[in-house]
């Protein structure tokens, strides 16, 4: 038998994975995508950057992601989904689902907070957009609607983190744009937003088995793997096309093209899918490939953006 040691320290390995899991932290990258998209198009057009609102809203919108995946461990261990399949929910690793129903709670107010002193020195439309953005996050996950459960995660995901948040961080960042900017955020967070949309269609694939028994109709539930994976190169096109048409149409610098730094991991994505949809662990990390797309495609773009100032029409 192994040593009461060996074994204490592999279990302390074990947790310590766990919560790195649990923990999440490169699936941040969503969260600060369209501050960082509105900081390099801001830039860009004005060579001017309002640094305080930056902080700020990278600030509070990391609080409130926080609170959006706290908030789902919470609803999940709920309705028993992640019993099984989920050792890494925060609910599961602490025994405690009033603890961490606090943690959620407290990190939407703080981010709330921290939201309306961004708006107070900008416009109120930006906290407007932001309640708007956790009132379709909630609506996503939480009781009585549960519309991920429907498989409307994706759509509701697209609205949130492109027109939404694009629309409230370009305000926050320049309020002289006067009412809410849907066509720029509309130009400007159609195509990350969908590679932020792909990374939740690619956290399904793995857990059909779960979804499915618990009656969580996603959409590689409803398509079947093998569809769903067929997918996958479709959004990736239509993510960079979005990106690359205002560039082809002369509103955006060439620089902008600095996006397609992401076509790398978008193709081992989709290669991965094609060959192994069906083997779940072989295909359990395919979102952290297709949040490294996200991550490439939208800096890259932010950085092209920005590089591009003086030069450019939009």
């Amino acid at each position: 038998m192994p040593e009461p040691q060996v074994v204490a320290s592999r279990y302390a390995s074990e947790r310590r994975q766990l919560w790195k899991a649990a923990i999440k932290w490169p699936m941040y990258a969503v969260a600060v995508m369209p501050v960082l998209l509105a900081a390099g198009w801001t830039f860009g057009r004005s060579g001017q950057l309002r640094v305080g609102p930056l902080l700020g809203f990278l600030s509070a919108a990391v609080l409130l992601l926080a609170w959006e995946n706290l908030s789902n461990d919470v609803f999940d261990h709920d309705t028993g989904i992640d019993a099984a399949g989920k050792p890494h929910s925060v609910v599961q690793l602490t025994g405690r689902r009033s603890r961490v129903a606090g943690w959620a709670n407290g990190a939407l107010l703080l981010g709330l907070l921290l939201m309306a002193l961004v708006a107070w020195s900008s416009t109120p439309l930006v906290l407007a957009l932001v309640l708007a953005c956790c009132g379709v996050g909630y609506a996503y996950q939480g009781p009585p609607l549960r519309l991920g459960y429907h498989g409307l995660g994706e759509p509701l995901c697209w609205l949130a983190f492109g027109p939404l948040a694009t629309a409230a961080a370009l305000l926050a960042l320049d309020p002289a744009l006067g009412g809410v900017p849907w066509g720029p955020a509309l130009e400007l967070g159609s195509g990350p937003a969908l590679a932020t949309t792909l990374v939740l269609f690619c956290s399904h694939f793995h857990q059909v088995a779960d979804d499915a028994a618990h009656g969580k109709r996603s959409p590689v539930v409803r398509l079947g793997t093998a569809r769903a994976a067929a997918l996958v190169p479709w959004f990736v096109a239509l993510s960079l096309a979005l990106q690359v048409l205002p560039v082809l149409l002369g509103i955006w610098p060439l620089t902008a093209l600095l996006g397609l730094i992401g076509v790398p991991p978008a193709v081992a994505l989709s290669r991965l899918l094609e060959r192994h949809h069906a083997t779940p662990e072989r295909i359990a990390g395919s979102k952290f490939l297709a949040l490294r797309f996200q991550s490439l495609s939208g800096l890259g773009l932010a950085l092209g953006l920005a590089l591009g100032r003086g030069v450019w029409a939009g």
